[in-house]
């Protein structure tokens, strides 16, 4: 049996990057995958597809930017309609607005926040009903390295996945009693479209700085969020699971 055969999962932000690795990792191990796109629609109608034909599980991709409360709970509430049920909610999606402090505008901090932070709690207040009911539920939120250790030129970034962590603890201690669970990840430097534009001489500093010596896969942060997502995890909760190659111990 696979790990997420007859779950249901929901992935933010998946038209590209890290989600789109989750997404296709939680199909190919069973799940029926509910995903997000916003931009990117091309992208978003292909992945539905793939997934549908790829890996023979339900799909269906969504525009909506959870960052808006009502666009959050209607959501959660076709997804529910859509696939009966919610086993898993993985926030994902995010937006970078990189500058320097003196230099940032408040439109740039107020921006990041809501992308990043806020959706997370919209999207986990709107799926609360449904968790409660079942008496059982997994919310993953992505933080980052970044959301630990901070990084020069992202204040609004590392903010944004610093709060994410507080508030997955918040929420592992009001809902745990419901058998309701909530961990968080922070990848480090991982491939993506985002970190492939980098020169080489900025990605050779990164990887000499990781143990491991080598950058990160999404297949590397989709396992670990099949993990949560699955029974073998159903005594974890509270935690920020660092998938880094060593880079913060």
């Amino acid at each position: 049996m696979k790990l997420l055969e007859g779950k249901v999962i929901l992935v933010t932000g998946a038209s590209k990057g890290i989600g789109n690795g989750i997404a296709r990792r939680c199909a190919e191990n069973g799940a029926q995958v509910a995903f997000t796109y916003l931009s990117s629609v091309e992208k978003g109608l292909a992945l539905e597809k793939e997934l549908t034909d790829a890996y023979k599980i339900k799909a269906k991709g969504y525009r909506s930017d959870a960052s808006g409360t009502n666009a959050a709970e209607e959501l959660i509430n076709q997804v529910v309609t859509d696939f009966g049920s919610l086993d898993a909610l993985v926030n994902n999606a995010g937006i970078t607005q990189d500058n320097l402090i003196m230099r940032m505008t408040e439109e740039m901090w107020d921006k990041v926040m809501e992308v990043n932070l806020k959706s997370c709690f919209n999207t986990v207040k709107a799926s609360i009903r449904t968790f409660m009911k079942q008496r059982s539920g997994s919310i993953i939120n992505m933080t980052s390295v970044v959301g630990i250790r901070g990084n020069a030129g992202q204040a609004n970034y590392a903010a944004s996945k610093a709060g994410i962590i507080g508030f997955t603890k918040s929420v592992a201690q009001e809902l745990g009693s419901r058998n309701i669970r909530c961990n968080a990840i922070a990848p480090g430097f991982i491939v993506t479209e985002m970190t492939q534009a980098l020169n080489d001489e900025t990605v050779k500093t990164w990887i000499e700085g990781i143990p491991l010596k080598r950058s990160g896969t999404t297949t590397d942060v989709a396992d670990c969020v099949v993990f949560l997502a699955s029974d073998m995890s159903s005594y974890i909760t509270g935690q920020v699971i660092q998938v880094n190659g060593g880079m913060l111990m």
